[in-house]
């Protein structure tokens, strides 16, 4: 997959939406590409550390999200996985497993640090979406 085809990619996911377009050229070049078979286990919940510092976006094909052995959502085209794994060593909250072939944008949170080293407004942009998303989880819990 081309650089200009993960840039198109990561403008579809909203932690990026609010990249430019050389910052998104930033992103793609230090992603890379990683398929999957289906029945692959893509994360497995608990796991954490060094060893799952990556985050995909799903670019072609399914994955099922379980948590404690129960399927809790469906992954398609344009969703991300694991991208907490980009902040913090946390063990991650569920497991997903490819239920179709897949190919993904693999991201690691070593190269989120280069970019955000690099290109200080990368973060600023990441910590408003993510900001967003505790507010919506907060009115979701509390209203």
């Amino acid at each position: 997959m081309s650089v200009a085809n993960r840039v198109e990619s990561l403008r579809e996911i909203d932690l990026f939406s609010d990249c430019s377009r050389k910052e998104l050229q930033h992103i793609a070049r230090a992603a890379e590409q990683v398929d999957f078979t289906a029945g692959d286990n893509i994360v497995e919940e608990g796991s954490g550390g060094a060893g799952a510092s990556y985050a995909y976006v799903i670019v072609s094909g399914t994955a099922v999200v379980r948590r404690n052995g129960r399927k809790v959502a469906e992954l398609r085209p344009s969703d991300t996985v694991g991208e907490m794994a980009l902040f913090d060593d946390g063990p991650r909250t569920a497991s997903v497993v490819a239920a179709t072939d897949m190919e993904t944008i693999m991201l690691s949170r070593r190269a989120l640090k280069g970019i955000i080293d690099s290109t200080p407004s990368v973060a600023h942009k990441l910590l408003s979406e993510l900001a967003g998303r505790l507010r919506k989880a907060n009115r979701k819990l509390y209203g």
